[in-house]
């Protein structure tokens, strides 16, 4: 059970607050011409986000709601948390698929059976090891993605985890989709090789902010 087609680019829509993109209506633009580019799909955050691009376009929506202390799990971190995504016109629900303990006390397995059997749509995992990619297939989830790769051991690496996509690969009987720092095509054609089957690209495209403050950094003062 998947909505997105094989070779999709999904271009991540998300704006943090003290971004000045960060308004629904921003967002909305952004996947405008996100689809316009040739996107496939788009990610996005907060119902309101959700709403505002289902608006504007007919492509699929991974829909995430962040939630909760940022070093612990807190996208999607519960089955609450994923009503008003889907109801805002989510197709697919990405969540946490790390082996960190959920915020209110439940499985993965759980979460994942309930957003299947009461809200209708697919469950992408976001996962950080192989182990968790294993583990959380194994409760159910549809697709399993390297979101989360460098992001809860303390160490982030400049570029996608390409490895890790490897692995998942090869282990899972399922679509495993590349994300996190895929910055370049050069990155996007690294994970394809891999095998993924879809990869995601967020701040590289949609963050203008970031984008000028990593090329300013880069100019000499000397």
């Amino acid at each position: 059970m998947t909505v997105l087609a094989q070779g999709t680019l999904v271009v991540s829509c998300q704006s943090a607050p003290g971004n000045p993109l960060h308004a629904p209506e921003s967002m909305a633009l952004m996947a405008r011409a996100a689809e316009a580019g040739g996107a496939g799909a788009i990610r996005a955050n907060g119902a309101a986000d959700v709403a505002a691009i289902r608006a504007v376009t007919a492509l699929p929506i991974i829909g995430i709601n962040k939630l909760g202390d940022p070093s612990g799990v807190f996208i999607t971190p519960t089955f609450e948390s994923a009503i008003d995504i889907v109801r805002a016109g989510a197709d697919l629900i990405a969540l946490d698929g790390t082996l960190r303990p959920r915020p209110d006390g439940q499985r993965l397995d759980q979460q994942i059976a309930r957003i299947h059997a009461e809200l209708g749509v697919p469950v992408l995992a976001d996962v950080d090891t192989l182990e968790a990619g294993i583990a959380a297939r194994e409760a159910g989830a549809d697709l399993v993605a390297s979101t989360l790769s460098g992001y809860t051991n303390g160490h982030t690496p400049s570029g996608p985890d390409v490895e890790l996509v490897r692995q998942l690969v090869a282990k899972l009987d399922c679509p495993v989709v590349a994300e996190g720092r895929v910055r370049t095509p050069d990155d996007v054609r690294a994970v394809c090789d891999a095998g993924a089957y879809a990869v995601v690209v967020g701040y590289a495209i949609t963050n203008p902010m970031d984008i000028t403050a990593r090329l300013v950094s880069a100019i000499s003062t000397s």
